[in-house]
């Protein structure tokens, strides 16, 4: 959601045109072994503040083993790419005269996790394998992950990587703040959300278990064994091995269901940290919609194993999609285990998640969330950060489904917002609006994507929803909208959005998306934002690793060391294997998606000058 502003008229109508990426040929390609064709050699010249970061070193996976498992191994270091779609023929300029104006932080899909849940359907996962009959129809791919019991030390890894990086790669200011791009627990319940804000704020310990304190009772223990969950405890006698160890050389690592669950001391990030609202924080599963009969599952003693006799997945999925009740009650009354029941898996709504973000050590008290949030039981705000105005949306259909939307109330408060931080803007013709707004550069984050928000989910008689192209046109009138930072996808993606050809007002607007913690590369992004002083701005976008080493070395002893051992499992996920193009080196992206200098019309002067 962000585009640039106004004074931009002394840039030509031509910017509308795509331009290509510099340092980007048509052969650039990601070789099998991960490396790209064209990642710079070792002795490129990095940013002074690279270290720590992928502007320093890649961590890629390595040459296929038995079963095509590949092991996590480092890689060159890959610089940043300058893009100049929004300014053909631009650049940046003189780089001594290059002003920051922000540096900051960004998180997505976090999907901290209780792996143990009774209100989780894991069993449907199993039916989009590859080797399934209607796998490519499914919608039930990560219902289950092997790094799945992992994803609150992935969090503390991310931590520890980012404090020690501190400062934005690019141009050198210190991080301003952190910001979470929703997705931040995985099932909506309450202990997911604890663990959450406890391992962000740090100076306490985190147990990331529940249920019985002294096992695991999930779909990896050997209680309702079933050969296509992976057990890292081996194969019990008499069973089968298990898929991922028997096809897809998945290793056997004995002892990770008790060092999962083991408290650790969380370091806490040393920024302020913000936080959006994403579907899997306010629907169950991240589809549906918070239920008395799903509320009693969650604090249950029984743990669903698989679809009932004579249920069919394909009709259970068209049920579920349609949002059919008896599709629930169906999906819920299959075979049963008794494992042991915890009343902080209860689910919450955005209120008590709201609520929740003011029970907190770290700042800002709330997170961004205000009193107005509270009484209004609403997810979106704006903060300041210089002549940097963050707006926070909230995407979210509490109707159900993945998909994201805005209701007419917030799209309302949208356009308010822009139309007060901007002294001109564009009406819906295209001319030019002269307005009494204080300028600022608007930089929005959310959990979905501009061609995610497709969620028309509304009861009857309910308001329509407004959608992806509406927020879009909307936002392409304010040229202060510089960039819209979002997540969802668990890709590294980054995408311009141009003013239409002929436009009173050239440019357009950046939007960054972010791999997730939860899947591969398990990356975050450093975004700095510099006045260039000669009529652009350039966005620097820098991923991040995890302060996780390659490799965990056998070792279970840390969170650092079970963090790689999560990033390597994630890597071979077997259902996404696959590598269709070969420049995209899967939720990695294409190099052009990860480490970029953004160029933007600069729609007035952000330094005063």
């Amino acid at each position: 959601m962000k585009p640039n502003r106004r004074d931009v008229l002394k840039y030509s109508a031509a910017s509308a045109a795509l331009l290509g990426v510099a340092a980007c040929s048509d052969d650039d390609k990601d070789k099998p072994d991960g490396k790209s064709s064209d990642t710079p050699k070792s002795g490129a010249p990095k940013p002074a503040g690279a270290a720590g970061t992928t502007l320093e070193r890649t961590l890629v996976l390595g040459p296929p083993g038995p079963g095509g498992y590949r092991k996590v191994v480092a890689g060159p270091g890959e610089p940043h790419l300058l893009r100049s779609e929004l300014v053909p023929g631009g650049g940046s300029g003189d780089k001594a005269k290059r002003r920051s104006l922000v540096a900051f932080t960004q998180l997505t899909d976090i999907h901290i996790q209780d792996a143990q849940s009774t209100a989780r359907v894991d069993f449907l996962d199993r039916h989009s394998d590859k080797d399934q009959p209607f796998a490519k129809l499914l919608p039930f791919q990560s219902a289950y992950r092997p790094q799945e019991v992992l994803t609150a030390q992935i969090a503390e890894a991310m931590v520890q990587s980012l404090n020690r990086i501190g400062k934005g790669p690019a141009l050198g200011a210190p991080l301003a703040f952190t910001i979470c791009t929703g997705d931040n627990t995985d099932n909506i319940q309450f202990n997911e959300l604890r663990w959450y804000i406890d391992v962000l704020d740090g100076g306490r310990k985190v147990t990331p278990d529940s249920g019985d304190r002294n096992r695991y009772e999930g779909p990896m223990d050997a209680v309702a064994y079933h050969e296509r969950y992976w057990h890292p405890d081996g194969t019990p006698p008499g069973q089968k091995d298990d898929v991922p160890r028997a096809q897809y050389g998945y290793p056997t690592v004995p002892g990770l269901l008790d060092a999962c669950r083991r408290p650790f001391d969380a370091t806490g990030l040393k920024t302020p940290w913000y936080s959006a609202y994403g579907n899997h924080d306010g629907l169950v599963q991240g589809n549906l919609p918070v239920s008395e009969l799903l509320g009693k599952v969650a604090v249950g003693d029984e743990k669903v194993l698989d679809i009932s006799p004579g249920q069919t997945v394909v009709a259970l999925a068209l049920g579920l999609q349609s949002g059919k009740p008896d599709a629930l009650a169906a999906l819920l009354a299959g075979p049963k285990r008794k494992v042991t029941a915890d009343p902080d898996r209860r689910l919450v709504d955005r209120a008590e998640t709201i609520r929740e973000h003011f029970n907190t050590t770290g700042l800002p008290k709330g997170h961004g969330f205000t009193q107005q949030n509270l009484d209004t039981k609403t997810a979106y705000y704006t903060f300041d950060q210089g002549p940097v105005r963050c707006l926070v949306l909230d995407t979210v259909n509490s109707y159900g489904s993945d998909s994201g939307c805005l209701d007419p109330t917030q799209f309302a408060w949208l356009e308010d917002q822009l139309v007060k931080g901007s002294s001109s803007h564009l009406d819906e013709r295209g001319g030019v609006v002269r307005g009494t707004g204080q300028d600022r550069l608007f930089v929005l984050f959310s959990h979905h994507t501009i061609e995610t928000m497709t969620n028309k989910t509304v009861p009857a008689g309910e308001p329509a929803r407004i959608l992806g192209p509406q927020v879009l046109a909307l936002l392409l009138r304010f040229p202060n909208v510089v960039l819209w930072v979002n997540g969802h996808t668990h890709d590294n993606k980054v995408k311009p959005y141009p003013r239409p050809a002929g436009s009173a007002v050239p440019g357009g607007f950046w939007e960054i998306n972010t791999a997730s913690h939860i899947d591969w590369p398990s990356q975050a992004r450093i975004v700095e934002i510099a006045d260039n002083a000669n009529g652009t701005l350039s966005i620097f976008g820098t991923i991040i690793d995890s302060a996780g080493p390659e490799s965990h070395g056998n070792k279970l002893d840390s969170p650092l060391a079970l963090a790689a051992l999560a990033r390597e499992l994630a890597g071979n996920d077997w259902q996404e294997r696959d590598r269709p193009d070969p420049k995209v080196d899967g939720r990695r992206g294409r190099l052009e998606d990860r480490n970029v200098e953004l160029l933007v019309p600069a729609p007035f002067s952000p330094s005063g000058a």
